[in-house]
């Protein structure tokens, strides 16, 4: 008797199911990593609008000084456009969290899925990325205008 159980007993998976879970998972994984990057250009390309959105006002809001204006309604629209960039750069920064957490998550998976299928290998002893120990780093689940903390 053997202590390996056989491959259609319950509770196992075959080898070659397991290797296409885990590729499936891995390539997850590298889709969410590109997901990263793309959320990372976007916010970087929000954090430029929203310095050129400031600049803006401080220019208007010298003028105005300047001028004794009052350009409320030009003003007014700049800072909704600061403030929507702030807003923006925030659940971009969210977004990135989460992804993070889960690609972390997923590896795991990938790797105990290939320890527990496919076991050491001469070089050594599995390694098995270990498992975020939050279940989820971020709750916010839509955009909504609200107080804002600058990070």
């Amino acid at each position: 008797m053997t202590d390996t159980p056989a491959p259609d007993e319950p509770g196992t998976l075959p080898l070659l199911a397991a290797a296409e879970i885990q590729d499936h998972l891995m390539t997850v994984t590298n889709d969410l990593e590109r997901l990263q990057r793309l959320l990372d250009d976007a916010g970087e390309s929000l954090s430029a609008h929203f310095f050129t959105a400031s600049s803006h006002l401080h220019t208007l809001l010298r003028q105005a000084a300047e001028k004794g204006d009052n350009e409320a309604a030009a003003l007014h629209s700049v800072m909704e456009q600061i403030a929507g960039a702030i807003t923006a750069l925030q659940f971009q920064d969210m977004a990135t969290q989460l992804i993070a957490h889960t690609s972390q998550r997923l590896r795991n998976c990938a790797d105990q899925l290939a320890r527990d299928t496919f076991g050491d290998d001469e070089e050594g002893e599995a390694v098995v990325e270990i498992a975020p120990l939050r279940p989820n780093p971020v709750t916010q689940d839509e955009m909504d205008a609200g107080s804002i903390e600058l990070f």
